[in-house]
């Protein structure tokens, strides 16, 4: 397997530039991986497919979902590409690089663990400063349009959104100097986990219910059901800030009356 990875690999930087990959290759990969993981949630949304694991059961219209499809595309090119042109030398200067050996899955796994733990807590923060009530009105309430949402509304946000939360996602890998390889495992991976958070349903194979302090659909779907005054559940990824900091108060609660077959309105947690 080790070998078919590096072949793969020594094909890629024999017939592309490192800047070729780092940017336009990441670029298609976010894409594909992001749209392919989106997607189905929608026709599933539509078809009424596995509703008995809808989180909510008020669906959105298809224009509403057509019209995040559309922002996404301008927001995708418009932002996020030229972002990843201009902080190419950035990551250059800070290590990283593209060319073989590969590194070791040792050093791969610690550097993705160090991401996600870094990433949480960075985002927690920045996303509660989002919730003030004045960046709340002009910037978030952008990503907050959709109260029920699906698996693409995770990355439906303002641009300047776009651009101050990014930043938890790259500061572990611009500390780091990672092979290409890593960055690319890392962004696979943080897109599949807010598609994931996002996709308004939680299944019985969700990964929130195998890893311990793991967020995931229902975990963050109560996020989005609130006004910004009482929302909580501020993490991207696990819940123990939420619960060091109390801003998970209401969603243990309304999961505790739950499990005693009491149904109530998040609203009033």
């Amino acid at each position: 397997m080790a070998s078919i990875i590096e072949s793969g690999w020594r094909y890629l930087i024999t017939h592309f530039s490192d800047f070729q990959l780092a940017c336009l290759g990441s670029f298609f990969l976010h894409e594909s991986i992001f749209f392919l993981a989106g997607l189905p949630f929608i026709y599933l949304e539509r078809a009424g497919w596995l509703s008995k694991y809808k989180i909510q059961t008020k669906n959105n219209s298809p224009a509403a979902q057509e019209k995040c499809i559309t922002r996404l595309l301008l927001y995708h090119f418009g932002v996020n590409l030229p972002v990843m042109i201009f902080s190419y030398p950035v990551f250059k200067y800070m290590g990283m690089q593209s060319s073989l050996p590969l590194p070791s899955w040792k050093v791969v796994l610690s550097q993705i663990i160090f991401y996600f733990i870094l990433e949480d807590f960075v985002f927690y923060w920045g996303h509660r400063i989002l919730h003030t009530k004045w960046l709340y009105k002009h910037v978030h309430s952008v990503h907050h349009e959709y109260a029920t949402p699906f698996g693409l509304t995770s990355e439906y946000a303002h641009p300047a959104e776009i651009l101050f939360l990014g930043f938890a996602t790259i500061v572990g890998p611009a500390i780091t100097g990672p092979h290409l390889m890593t960055l690319w495992l890392w962004m696979v991976l943080r897109v599949l986990e807010t598609v994931e958070a996002h996709c308004g349903y939680h299944f019985p194979w969700s990964l929130s219910n195998f890893i311990p302090l793991y967020g995931g659909a229902d975990f963050h779907d109560y996020h989005h059901r609130l006004l910004y005054t009482k929302s909580g559940n501020y993490s991207s990824t696990f819940v123990y800030m939420d619960w060091i900091f109390g801003t998970d108060k209401g969603y243990r609660k309304l999961k505790a009356l739950k499990s005693f077959g009491i149904e109530d309105d998040p609203k009033q947690m």
